[in-house]
């Protein structure tokens, strides 16, 4: 996202995980202000991928989603996610909330639309 506020409430969120964790409450409360900046710069798809985040977290106190996996699959993994024993639900969480501070980069843009299938699906 280009607008500083947003930057600085994403670097918030990012700090507040690491010293308080998944804190439902504040947590909640500041990706709905994330969200209201995506609204503002028209990126409908982080507005969707916050919402789906914010309903996922009040419904099961955590993030149960998997790091997305970015290494070459074998056809017997399950594709575009890690081993949910590997990664804490916090790292994913992390990981999908710093994704909005480069939406330039189609990585990026390419995990979100993975992020929103999964979490479609659960």
């Amino acid at each position: 996202m280009k607008n500083t506020k947003a930057i600085t409430l994403t670097n918030k969120i990012l700090n507040d995980l690491d010293t308080t964790g998944i804190n439902n409450e504040t947590l909640i409360d500041d990706i709905k202000k994330l969200r209201t900046y995506a609204i503002e710069e028209e990126i409908p798809l982080l507005v969707k991928v916050l919402r789906y985040t914010c309903e996922h977290i009040e419904e099961n106190n955590s993030f149960l989603i998997p790091m997305l996996n970015d290494e070459p699959i074998e056809e017997s993994e399950e594709i575009g996610i890690e081993d949910t024993n590997q990664v804490s639900p916090l790292e994913s969480l992390k990981y999908l909330i710093a994704l909005s501070k480069n939406l330039e980069n189609k990585g990026n843009i390419a995990d979100l639309k993975e992020y929103k299938a999964l979490l479609i699906a659960y």
